[in-house]
Parts: structure tokens; sequence; C-alpha cells
């Protein structure tokens, strides 16, 4: 998988406030936010799909969407990128968003750990 782009976060952001959708689902609360037209929408979701950010089934015949990796993984994985760019080697401390309007308390715990767990040794298990 590789890394979500700053419009794929946006997209990702709705998908994990409304679970599994459809594109026309989708559409309707990434429209407002992004200002995208519906066939923009499908080809994004459809490009996500390819780059292994999100999941698609079939469900009665209808395209369903849904995020693949927790949201705690994702941006877990967005701020140790920020770390390495920052050049940062101390803890980073996840209380600094406990203003978040998408993470809740538990979420906030869980991503301190994931940020301040030890990376693993070259050739240990990952």
């Amino acid at each position: 998988m590789t890394d979500p782009s700053d419009l794929e976060l946006e997209v990702l952001k709705a998908f994990w406030r409304g679970g599994a959708m459809s594109a026309r689902e989708a559409q309707g609360l990434i429209e407002p936010e992004l200002g995208w037209s519906a066939s923009t929408t499908r080809t994004v979701l459809e490009r996500m799909v390819a780059k292994g950010l999100l999941i698609r089934r079939a469900v009665h015949g209808l395209a369903v969407y849904e995020a693949k990796k927790a949201k705690v993984d994702v941006i877990g994985g967005v701020l140790n990128r920020l770390r390495g760019l920052l050049e940062i080697d101390g803890r980073l401390p996840a209380s600094a968003f406990s203003g978040s309007q998408i993470l809740s308390e538990t979420e906030i715990q869980e991503l301190e750990a994931l940020l301040n767990a030890k990376p693993p040794v070259d050739g240990e298990a990952k």
C-alpha cells in the first residue's frame, strides 16, 4: 500500500466517519468539502482501490467501498513520515491531538502507543 495524498486522506476521513458506502454516498460526503463531480469521485475511489487504500466489494450488485486500514494506522504512518522529515528522535505526544474531531480518546491512546513503539531491528519480523 502506498501512502495517501492529502486529498486521499480527505476521502479516507469520509469513510472513517461513514463506514462502508457506495460511490454515490461517498460523493454526498466528499462533494461539499472538495467540490468534486461524481465522475471525479468514482475515478479517485477506483485509484484508491488500486493503491490499496480502499476495498471494493459488490453488495446486491452495487459497488461498496470501505477503508482498508484503520484510521489510527494511517494517521500513525503519516505522523511517522513527519517525524522523519523533521528528524525528531524523541517521543511524539499523541495527547497533542486531544482536540481532534476524528479521533476518540481510545484512538489517541492507540496512536500514542503506535508512534512510540520501538521500530523493529533489521531482520526482525514487522
